[in-house]
């Protein structure tokens, strides 16, 4: 889960917008790099957490590890829809009929960066590197977020040897050999799976089970966050929390080409093919990443060309791409337009632990679905967003295997009178005559929603209370930071919180991880758990991709739009800018590996900036 949701607020008007890069002011953090170097520059909305792959799940902190470390599998640099590939893979997986067992074979040669917990030896990468990897998410001592998602794929003898973990309380047994987890040799893995996994390829893909050496996660222990080492193309050169990232080319990466295989019709990934098939990676030295949470100075970062790249934040949209075409004053500085639909979700959890929201009987399904009516979506996409989304009307995103654009459901429904009824029937009443309304047993209705703390929070804090307000429900906010919430949330200790998700892989399933049961405490942060929904969720799983699978897709919407576990908000249109002395940037679908495909012309952009 991630902080995917548009949540700055940039309050400059058209002025601002039409700035030119050798006037506008310099608000992001100043480039380590001259203006003239081949070094990608980029922005986060958001903090990082850290760099361990098993630890992590947040975007930010992953789309860094992409970069560093390295699974099995990756994508396609450019190609849509994507395609897997073979990464450190000789070739792609080689899986039995019944897709229980998985066979892949590694390149050899390949290199771990170099690093004092190698005690001054180079560092094959070897089969035994991906076992260890796989088996962090099931050591509860990791406290992996992963876990949950691993465990469904049902790798044999790994849930036992983490029962005996918990049962004796002993560390986890990594040199324990299990069946459905080997290195056959050297540089080969065979996994062997409880059920069949017919999408098993796309977990081999995932960032969090990227090749980690045993001997970095032992010298580091607790502060393994902060000592990424991995085998990918670039390095960790400098970390300064919440702030500046910066990544440099690692000089072991192997000698890998570009190679990609775009569409026909795609006019600019045949020509970045053209240009680029056959070359060496990565196309950059590195990668300096500042982190400026504030729409406004984010977007002014990009104007000043302190950033290569940049997402225009909703407020702008009618002034920058009006009518979904780039501003003339942008384009004559050469800028270029990027728009689409993410395969994302914006949503808010009700804790279905809590005391005042949750819960499945009847008053409390009415009362959730009393608030999913009273919230004007319509407020928060015309105005807060600035028309910048479509409604939602499932968990799936846009884009993934499951999705319907024909299914529809209230989601995108704003409805007083129908939430007013609700309340009324089952007992949400003012009893006193203040004008808000009381729980059933007679005690103050109030809804607490966690929120973060910059300007567009505020916007969005103002929509709920005004809409909760206009049914009679007092509403409060608890502000902090993104990281001390999902603390938080994780324990079951928020109420209510206001969030997104960005799919990170082409199946949709992953985003009903959130409500599967076996999931409480990871991705499932309403902590909601049914029977019925619990057994769809693996029921999809096994099946191969069909008409069956794709009713259970509708099935498990359904269910999720009965109880209320979640209000599903939209899904994001971005408009993502770049200056043009960047070569070969897609932001892509599912594929985090993207920046060491990107040329940058230092010259250009140093001639521009002058």
């Amino acid at each position: 889960m991630s902080r995917g949701i548009d949540r700055r607020r940039f309050a400059l008007g058209s002025a601002g917008l039409i700035a030119s890069a050798r006037t506008t002011p310099a608000l992001a953090e100043a480039s380590e790099s001259p203006p003239n170097s081949n070094v990608l520059r980029m922005l986060f909305e958001a903090a990082e957490t850290g760099f361990d792959p098993a630890q992590v799940s947040d975007l930010y902190s992953n789309r860094v590890n992409s970069h560093i470390f390295e699974p099995l599998l990756g994508y396609d640099p450019i190609a849509i829809p994507v395609r897997l590939v073979p990464l450190t893979a000789e070739a792609m997986p080689e899986a039995s009929a019944d897709f229980t067992t998985w066979t892949v074979r590694l390149k050899r040669g390949i290199r771990f960066a170099d690093d004092p917990a190698f005690k001054g030896q180079p560092r094959e990468l070897v089969a035994a590197d991906y076992v260890f990897a796989f088996k962090r998410p099931y050591d509860p001592a990791t406290k992996s977020p992963a876990y949950t998602s691993l465990e469904e794929d049902g790798i044999l003898g790994l849930e036992a040897l983490r029962a005996r973990a918990l049962r004796d309380k002993t560390p986890f047994d990594y040199r324990s050999e299990v069946e459905g987890l080997r290195a056959l040799d050297r540089y080969t893995i065979q996994f062997k799976l409880a059920k069949p996994r017919p999408r098993f390829a796309s977990t081999l893909a995932g960032v969090t089970y990227s090749a980690v050496a045993r001997e970095v996660v032992e010298a580091y222990g607790a502060d393994i966050m902060a000592h990424p080492v991995g085998t990918g193309p670039y390095r960790l050169k400098m970390w300064r929390r919440s702030s500046r990232i910066v990544l440099d080319r690692n000089p072991d990466f192997r000698d890998v080409r570009y190679q990609s295989e775009p569409a026909a019709g795609d006019a600019d990934g045949q020509a970045w093919a053209k240009r680029f098939n056959g070359r060496r990676l990565p196309l950059n030295d590195g990668v300096e990443i500042a982190v400026v949470e504030e729409t406004q100075p984010r977007w002014l970062s990009f104007l000043g060309g302190q950033a290569d790249f940049a997402r225009v934040p909703p407020e702008l949209s009618q002034i920058a791409a009006p009518n979904g075409r780039i501003a003339p004053n942008l384009a004559k500085q050469g800028i270029r337009l990027h728009r689409y639909i993410n395969a994302d979700v914006a949503m808010s959890y009700f804790n279905m632990e809590d005391p005042v929201v949750g819960g499945y009987s009847a008053d409390k399904v009415a009362l959730r679905r009393a608030v999913h009516l009273a919230y004007d979506i319509d407020k928060e996409i015309r105005i807060i967003r600035r028309g910048q989304a479509i409604a939602a009307q499932s968990p799936v995103p846009p884009g993934t295997y499951g999705y319907d654009p024909a299914f529809r459901t209230d989601n995108g429904t704003h409805d007083l009178a129908r939430a007013k009824a609700l309340l009324d029937i089952y007992g949400y009443r003012d009893r006193d005559g203040d004008g808000w309304r009381e729980r059933p047993d007679g005690s103050p209705l109030v809804l607490t929603m966690s929120s973060e703390t910059a300007q567009i929070d505020r916007q969005y804090n103002e929509n709920w209370q005004k809409s909760m307000a206009a049914v009679g429900i007092r509403m409060n906010f608890e502000r902090a930071q993104w990281p001390e919430h999902m603390k938080a949330a994780r324990v079951g200790k928020l109420q209510m919180w206001f969030l997104g998700s960005t799919a990170t892989d082409p199946d949709g399933q992953g985003l009903f991880e959130y409500m599967y049961g076996e999931s409480i405490g990871q991705g499932n942060l309403a902590r909601f758990k049914r029977p019925e929904f619990d057994s769809i969720y693996k029921r999809m799983l096994d099946l191969p991709d069909g008409p069956e699978r794709e009713a259970l897709f509708k099935k498990a919407s359904e269910i999720v739009v009965a109880y209320m576990p979640y209000r599903i908000h939209v899904h994001r249109i971005y408009n993502d800018f770049s200056w043009p002395w960047i070569t070969g940037y897609r932001q892509p679908f599912f594929r985090q590996q993207s920046w060491h495909y990107v040329e940058v012309d230092g010259e250009r952009r140093a001639k521009t900036l002058a």
